[in-house]
């Protein structure tokens, strides 16, 4: 079966992320709490623009 590089990367990163927290979910919450307040210029915010559909006439 194949695998993919990145989804291996993000599930070995979530991994380690528990793990630092002994699985306490509550705990990694938080954390990744203050580090998006940390990041706040970065967070994407707003509403998501509507598709545009390109190629497609209404009959």
């Amino acid at each position: 079966m194949w695998e993919d590089p990145i989804v291996m990367e993000t599930r070995a990163a979530r991994e380690k992320l528990v793990a630092e927290f002994d699985g306490d979910l509550d705990a990694l919450w938080e954390h990744l709490q203050t580090v998006q307040e940390q990041y706040r210029d970065r967070v994407v915010t707003g509403q998501p623009k509507p598709p545009v559909l390109v190629g497609h006439r209404a009959s």
